[in-house]
């Protein structure tokens, strides 16, 4: 039993096409349909017509990637009740196209979030990277946003304060693009101001209030995930740490549970994402899946380097800080002790070679994820063999 092996698209108007994905050595697609407004019911013949597409090119399509969660959801505000409907229906219509897997996240206003989309490795390829100190300078220099000061350590807003002084204007406006524009897949994009003003909706959603919210959210829509046959997928925090003074409830293995707990539907469930619980170093990831890994339904398989002062950059798969070959062999226990074959892609990567010239989404140019199957892929079947061969024995 092996795992699903996918790789993530944007739709028709991804620069890596369906025929790329195909020769990349990947049986399916994760997506979703990104022209559908945030809240909006995806329509059956939208999805239908998506998984065709998909579908003669090769193909499949059970994993969608992802159906966002409306803000309004988050804060319970003005009409979250007919947005919980909407999704509901959602997930009926995604269920009759033969969808089994929807990830989404509880995240509040921005999904990923990275300060530099071409950081150079040694190699000359480039990795997304992640700075606190940048983050700091936008939040309290650009940004603006009151008592933001309040929430880093003083030797932090000392360097935040060097970092913006030592900026451009060309290079502010670079950092904030890159932190509010919207990254790929993303549910919202800002300008500065706009993101200013969501901040001030979540003034009276701590992270208590999220947590009750969220849990309030799965109590709603997973009898309709259960009744259809659907796995509905917790995305982690990305980075799994609270910023702008919002709060994140899913960034621990300990948030987790207490979702399971909370809400035991056999449809709640998590996307296990080994780069975004791997940014922390308390969380224990190959323990992660032997201990959660009834409730896991998707992979996402990345590593990051963990650097000082809360920075990291997208590691190679196999390399920084995430012992993957422990990962793959706590899930290939998982799958032979379950009989299921988990979806799984390449999460990021670098872009190199001839991508380097190639416009490309952040994160997910086509090479560095080919090297990132590739090299999982063959983990995974060493991982395998090793294990027939000790029982031959």
């Amino acid at each position: 039993m092996f795992m699903t092996q996918t790789m993530r698209w944007f739709g028709p108007d991804d620069p890596v096409s369906l025929r790329d994905i195909r020769q990349a050595g990947a049986a399916e697609v994760v997506t979703a349909l990104h022209d559908a407004a945030n809240g909006e019911v995806w329509a059956p013949d939208a999805i239908a017509a998506r998984k065709a597409m998909i579908e003669r090119s090769g193909l499949g399509w059970t994993v969608v990637e992802s159906l966002p969660v409306h803000e309004a959801i988050k804060t319970r505000s003005a009409g979250y009740d007919r947005l919980i409907e909407q999704y509901r229906d959602s997930l009926r219509n995604l269920a009759a196209c033969g969808i089994t897997v929807v990830t989404y996240n509880f995240m509040p206003l921005l999904d990923w979030t990275r300060t530099d989309l071409a950081w150079e490795m040694p190699d000359g390829a480039l990795a997304l990277r992640f700075e606190l100190e940048a983050v700091a300078a936008y939040d309290i220099h650009i940004l603006g946003r009151p008592g933001a000061t309040a929430d880093y350590a003083p030797d932090m807003v000392e360097a935040a304060a060097r970092r913006f002084h030592a900026m451009d204007d060309a290079a502010r406006a670079a950092l904030a693009q890159t932190i509010i524009a919207g990254l790929p897949g993303s549910e919202e994009s800002f300008t500065t101001g706009e993101f200013l003003t969501a901040i001030g909706t979540y003034a009276d959603t701590g992270p208590d209030e999220l947590r009750r919210n969220h849990i309030a959210f799965l109590q709603a829509v997973c009898p309709v995930a259960d009744e259809a046959g659907i796995r509905l997928v917790v995305h982690p925090d990305d980075p799994p740490f609270p910023m702008f003074g919002l709060p994140r409830v899913v960034s621990t293995e300990a948030d987790v549970a207490h979702l399971f707990t909370q809400v035991p539907n056999p449809s709640n469930g998590l996307c296990f994402c080994a780069g975004s619980f791997g940014v922390r170093a308390d969380n224990d990831l190959p323990g992660m899946v032997d201990r959660l890994g009834d409730r896991i339904g998707f992979l996402h398989l990345r590593s990051v380097q963990r650097e000082a002062r809360s920075a990291f950059h997208e590691a190679a798969h196999l390399e920084g800080d995430a012992d993957m070959a422990a990962i793959v062999g706590a899930v290939h226990r998982l799958q032979r002790r379950t009989g299921r074959s988990l979806p799984m892609r390449p999460d990021h990567g670098h872009q190199m070679l001839d991508d380097l010239p190639k416009r490309t989404n952040p994160g997910y140019s086509l090479l560095g994820r080919m090297r990132g199957l590739a090299e999982l892929r063959g983990l995974e079947r060493g991982i395998a063999f090793a294990r027939d061969r000790e029982r031959a024995d």
